[in-house]
């Protein structure tokens, strides 16, 4: 198992973006399957929590096999997907993905969110084993670079400025002069237990991770003024449509 933990600060609230995170994952699922990627939602419901209380679980099959390198391509089956499943406790979150075909292979993530610039040294109570285990990753949204097919100049927040809250463009120092301020802390364990294979593919997952988090991250800043507003029912009716069109898309890709 490879364990890291990933702090990602934002010049928004945690209350913030709790709106945020929802219409990010949203419009970033429609906009993955417009490109040929599937992602479709199977289930979107409430759920409960003896610890952490009321939430929403959805699941999902993402399907994402024209972005992996040949020699994984070679593995796996011509047609595959893999399951994510979430529990959202916000502030606390829970996200599990695995694929059918490779039992051995599963990510786990652990997230919490903070209004604070990532100074919280054990977010989610981690044992002292994965302590040790643990590394810390920081990243910047504004100046940690995206691959470059994800790259929008719309989207680069060392430009971009909002006209709704006025936050931006990020400069170098903008951790120390934002306020508001959060974080959000990621514990991912990734695991592929098969001899001779595990760390590279170990590797190759989180090197993926790191990218899809810095991605959603930054989006979900650049794409503030469109969701700055809304309100939780909003967010949970734009959900449903979104899901929705999405499912189509991939059902129309399948056919």
């Amino acid at each position: 198992m490879l364990l890291k933990e990933y702090r990602i600060c934002m010049p928004i609230s945690v209350d913030e973006y709790r709106i945020g995170q929802l219409y990010m994952i949203a419009k970033h699922s429609s906009e993955q399957s417009e490109s040929g990627q599937g992602v479709e939602v199977v289930k979107n419901e409430e759920c409960s929590d003896p610890v952490h209380g009321s939430g929403r679980y959805t699941e999902k099959r993402v399907h994402l096999s024209s972005r992996l390198p040949s020699w994984i391509r070679s593995l796996i089956p011509k047609v595959f997907y893999v399951t994510e499943k979430a529990w959202n406790y916000f502030p606390y979150t829970i996200t599990e993905y695995t694929c059918s075909f490779m039992p051995r292979f599963s990510i786990h993530i652990e997230t919490r969110y903070e209004d604070n610039a990532g100074t919280t040294e054990n977010c989610v109570d981690l044992t002292p084993k994965e302590l040790e285990l643990r590394t810390v990753d920081f990243l910047d949204i504004a100046y940690d670079e995206v691959p470059s097919k994800h790259y929008k100049e719309s989207e680069d927040l060392t430009k971009f400025k909002s006209k709704k809250t006025e936050r931006g463009p990020l400069k170098k120092d903008w951790k120390d002069n934002s306020s508001p301020l959060m974080c959000s802390y990621k514990v991912v364990k990734v695991k592929f237990e098969v001899f001779g294979l595990q760390t590279r593919v170990e590797a190759f997952t989180h090197k993926s991770v790191r990218d899809i988090l810095l991605l959603g991250h930054r989006q979900a800043f650049a794409w503030i003024d469109e969701w700055i507003d809304l309100t939780m029912d909003d967010i949970r009716e734009y959900e449903s449509s979104t899901f929705e069109a999405t499912n189509k898309k991939v059902l129309q890709a399948d056919e």
